[in-house]
């Protein structure tokens, strides 16, 4: 074995310590990442209950006061979705998940 092979030889032996890192928590950015996780579960959620209350008004499965009642909480429920959009400083683009050869989520 060469030398040049033996001190690489003995350089892969040895016990090499990584070297310690400190792990920064900024509350800030966790409270956003954390938010815009929510805010985006909540938001597909939103969009699957829209769809839903969709194919039952075709379906003529509501009556009109359903029908009323459904669409109140539905603007109301994305009246707030974007009001904690705003507060978190997200943009809608934020709250949209890329899901790959899918396409994206909204």
């Amino acid at each position: 074995m060469s030398g040049v092979g033996r001190e690489l030889e003995a350089a892969l032996q040895q016990k090499v310590e990584p070297p310690l890192r400190r792990l920064s928590l900024d509350e800030g950015k966790l409270k956003n990442g954390l938010g815009q996780l929510v805010l985006t579960l909540v938001k597909l959620l939103h969009e699957l209950l829209e769809k839903q209350a969709i194919r039952r008004m075709e379906g003529g499965s509501l009556t009109d006061d359903e029908m009323e009642r459904l669409g109140t909480a539905l603007m109301r429920q994305a009246e707030e979705i974007e009001r904690l959009r705003v507060e978190f400083g997200l943009s809608e683009e934020d709250l949209n998940l890329d899901l790959g050869p899918l396409g994206k989520l909204f």
